[in-house]
C-alpha cells in the first residue's frame, strides 16, 4: 500500500469507528418495522462524508439502510456531478445543507451505459434549473436526466431516498 492510501486509511478509519451507525440489537416488538436516524448521527456522517470528499474526487455517499423498494442514502458535493438517469430508481432529495443547482430534464451529452437502467454522461443538454437549498425537497422521477451543479466553493449535503420505480414509457 502506497503511502498516500496509508495516509487516507489513517485519517478515515478512526473517525468511521467513532460514528458508525448504531446496530440493531434487541428489538422491541412495538417498534418493529421502524428504523430512526437521529439528527446528530447524520449530522456526524455528513462530516465523514465532507472530509472523504475532500481526500477523494470532491464527492462522497453511503448508503444507511436499503429496503425491498428504497434506500436511504448520504451524499455530499463540493464539485459537480456527472449527468444521471436512473431507469429504475426516483430520486427524492432533502438538501440538509448548503445549495447547489439541481438541472433536469433534456439530454444527456456522451451518454454511456454503465449498467442495466443506469446511464452516466457528462453534462444535461437543454434541462430546466432548479435552484436547491438548505430544507428543500426535490424529486426526480425515474428515467429523467438530472445533474447537481456546485459553483464556486459551494458544497451541498443531502438525505436522498431511492425508490424503486420504472421509468414512464
Amino acid at each position: 500500500m502506497d503511502i498516500f492510501a496509508k495516509a487516507i486509511l489513517k485519517e478515515l478509519l478512526p473517525t468511521e469507528k467513532e460514528t458508525r451507525l448504531p446496530e440493531r440489537r434487541q428489538v422491541d416488538p412495538r417498534r418493529e418495522g421502524l428504523d430512526h436516524f437521529s439528527l446528530p448521527v447524520v449530522i456526524e456522517r455528513i462530516a465523514y462524508l465532507r472530509k472523504l470528499a475532500k481526500l477523494s474526487d470532491g464527492s462522497a455517499s453511503e448508503t444507511i439502510k436499503e429496503y425491498p423498494q428504497h434506500a436511504i442514502m448520504l451524499l455530499y458535493r463540493g464539485r459537480s456531478g456527472v449527468a444521471e438517469l436512473h431507469g429504475n430508481f426516483a430520486d427524492l432529495f432533502l438538501v440538509l445543507e448548503g445549495r447547489a443547482a439541481l438541472v433536469t430534464g433534456g439530454s444527456i451529452a456522451n451518454a454511456k451505459k454503465i449498467a442495466p437502467g443506469e446511464v452516466r454522461g457528462d453534462a444535461i443538454e437543454d434541462g430546466a434549473r432548479q435552484e436547491l437549498r438548505g430544507g428543500d425537497v426535490a424529486h426526480v422521477a425515474a428515467g429523467v436526466p438530472h445533474q447537481m451543479l456546485i459553483s464556486g466553493e459551494q458544497s451541498i449535503a443531502c438525505l436522498v431516498v431511492k425508490i424503486r420505480q420504472e421509468a414512464e414509457q
